[in-house]
């Protein structure tokens, strides 16, 4: 859903450079999520087109005449493999135009991170920044479900956040209907979003304490679902996972995330939510969370089977009511920075949060460093050391060149008044 929704916004804008037509992105079938939503599953489609009608041209399918087409036979299909990562402006005005000119369409495949963030005409970045924070807005059903998921998570209906009319729409008012006259307070919770499932344990060729049998399983899911990398692997030297570990380039374990958590002065009494699909390892790697955080919960054990009935084997739709649970919490921790998820999260609520919705970005070379001497040095000089290394990354920052708006929307493109 993450990846998805950056490329979408990503497609806006190339739509308005060329001057062309966009079909209401599909999605495509990723044989590790295993989920067949599309747009309008996922997104307000009537919402996404009128809210974007003054920038773009846009329709839902491909017009009859185009359709008869051979796409691939006539060269109009363009994969992640014709395009460089984060491509120039002036690279599809040199090698996309031509294809619409002579073909009338161009069909993106993949168009994964395929579009930079430097060098883009202001208006441009603008653009990107309205897809964003305002074109696409979550399908009824998950803002409903999200309602009741904020409700749960606060304990205590009668109370709302500052965001929750951004992220579940009119059902933000469910959230206040029941219990006005109530004096209980809402819970405050801090969201975790763990990002260990298998997909990045094994991207990150990173060890995780299982021995053997751990490097065997992890092997064999690249060879099943990241053959490139498994490729590499086996014909190139690469860094050993410790080299990797200490340039902070590993995911945090649950037990690490626990760790800085305790440090950071987070107690026993915090309630948790866990957000992120299934953990390497199963309820075995969350032993130390659950054990530390009595209050811990996930999606799956506030909502009922039967609420969750409708989103079941559906991935995308799960991660946004991840991201809704994530987005809405008095703090949010991230245990990856390079998490889509994550970095959409703290953008989200550094866009609509006006600097009160904190958001703990760990330093992870640093933290790797602390931790290896975590069994030889006393408690209050390993807390002492985290909340420095935590300390350094607080502050909102402004984007830098290069950097992306969707994670630092501060910035005049995107920060000034927008409808």
């Amino acid at each position: 859903m993450n990846q998805q929704r950056v490329a979408i916004c990503n497609a806006v804008v190339l739509a308005r450079l060329l001057n062309a037509t966009l079909v209401v992105p599909k999605f495509m079938y990723s044989s590790v999520w295993r989920d067949v939503s599309q747009f309008s599953d996922i997104y307000q489609e009537e919402h996404f087109i009128n809210y974007l009608t003054p920038d773009i041209r846009m329709v839902k399918e491909l017009p009859n005449k185009l359709q008869s087409l051979d796409l691939e036979a006539i060269g109009s299909v363009v994969t992640d493999v014709d395009i460089p990562k984060e491509s120039k402006p002036s690279f599809y005005l040199k090698n996309i135009i031509p294809i619409l000119l002579r073909n009338g369409v161009v069909h993106l495949l993949g168009f994964g991170n395929r579009l930079a963030f430097d060098p883009i005409p202001f208006q441009l970045q603008r653009l990107r920044c309205r897809c964003n924070f305002h074109a696409l807005q979550f399908a009824p059903k998950i803002q409903e479900t999200g309602a009741l998921l904020l409700r749960r998570l606060r304990k205590h209906e009668g109370h709302s956040g500052p965001l929750d009319h951004y992220l579940v729409g009119p059902y933000a008012d469910s959230i206040m209907k029941e219990k006005r006259g109530q004096s209980a307070k809402a819970s405050r919770y801090l969201a975790i979003h763990l990002r260990f499932e298998i997909d990045m344990v094994a991207h990150s060729l990173c060890e995780f304490g299982g021995g053997e049998e751990e490097r065997q399983e992890l092997e064999k899911y690249r060879e099943i679902h990241l053959p490139a990398l498994a490729h590499l692997k086996k014909t190139t030297k690469l860094p050993s996972p410790a080299e990797i570990r200490s340039e902070g380039l590993c995911p945090l374990t649950p037990e690490e995330a626990v760790l800085m958590l305790a440090a950071l002065g987070f107690n026993r009494k915090t309630h948790v939510f866990v957000a992120g699909a299934q953990i390497y390892g199963g309820t075995r790697r969350l032993g130390a969370l659950n054990s530390l955080y009595p209050y811990l919960v996930t999606k799956e054990n506030l909502l009922s089977a039967t609420e969750l009935e409708p989103f079941k084997n559906f991935s995308s739709q799960l991660a946004a009511l991840d991201f809704i649970g994530c987005t809405a919490a008095n703090a949010f921790a991230m245990t990856d920075s390079g998490s889509q998820l994550s970095s959409l999260v703290s953008g989200y609520r550094i866009y609509y949060g006006g600097g009160k919705m904190p958001t703990i970005r760990p330093n992870k070379r640093r933290l790797a460093a602390i931790f290896v001497k975590n069994s030889t040095i006393e408690w209050k000089v390993f807390e002492q050391r985290v909340r420095k290394a935590v300390r350094q990354t607080k502050h909102i920052q402004s984007r830098s060149k290069g950097r992306s708006v969707y994670r630092y929307p501060r910035c005049k493109e995107c920060m000034c008044p927008t409808d």
